[in-house]
């Protein structure tokens, strides 16, 4: 339990320096994306949106707008894919390379977010959470975690949830090394380049639990 305290002091620690490190290295770029969303779309430039956090705190997390106003309104678990016509001409190209996330470096200064976790759901989707399912939330939801780098959209909500509930029942600052390392191939090479090559097999570990229920159950 304490080599686990401080890993988690080392994360934050890590998170604070590498997102006032990004701010402020990357200030010009952010500076100019915002006037190319102003200026090439209506609508404001950050897309502010509330979504729950550690132990299901409510938060604001922060993205530079992708899509045209009005378009925020989203089914449950369906994830936006590449093609949707509402993402703006510029928004594509964010979303692409996943700069419109960065703002949520602003997120990580502030201690709702890390650099690493499960990524925050909308507060809807709280509705549908199973006692094993609301294990994604006893960590700081991440800009990225392991679903992201394993197919991200083209995987199945449930196995989105495998992936996070797996990360936070195993957190350990190497794990956050190879999601960090892995992201940078994401971000070069796109998420389906990453499809059922995920660096751990969580399939297979809900597999044997659920197996074990049911042995358990059987007696």
């Amino acid at each position: 339990m304490g080599d686990k305290k401080i890993q988690k002091l080392i994360k934050r620690l890590f998170d604070i320096v590498v997102s006032l490190l990004l701010l402020t290295l990357f200030f010009p770029v952010w500076f100019i994306i915002a006037i190319l969303i102003k200026t090439s779309s209506d609508g404001p430039i950050f897309f502010l949106q509330e979504r729950p956090g550690f132990h299901k705190k409510i938060f604001k997390v922060y993205k530079f707008r992708t899509m045209r106003p009005g378009s925020e309104k989203m089914v449950k678990g369906k994830e936006v894919m590449k093609n949707d016509d509402r993402i703006t001409f510029i928004g594509k190209f964010l979303r692409r390379s996943k700069i419109d996330e960065i703002p949520q470096l602003l997120n990580v200064l502030r201690g709702e977010m890390s650099l690493v976790g499960p990524r925050p759901e909308r507060v809807a989707s709280l509705e549908d959470y199973t006692d094993d399912i609301a294990k994604r939330l006893n960590m700081k939801p991440g800009m990225t975690g392991l679903a992201q780098v394993s197919g991200n959209i083209y995987l199945t909500l449930q196995d989105r949830y495998n992936f996070d509930v797996y990360y936070v029942e195993n957190y350990s600052l190497w794990l956050d090394l190879r999601i960090m390392i892995r992201t940078v191939g994401v971000l070069l090479f796109g998420e389906d380049r990453y499809v059922n090559k995920c660096f751990i097999d969580v399939n297979k570990g809900v597999a044997e639990v659920a197996a074990t229920k049911e042995e358990t159950v059987s007696k």
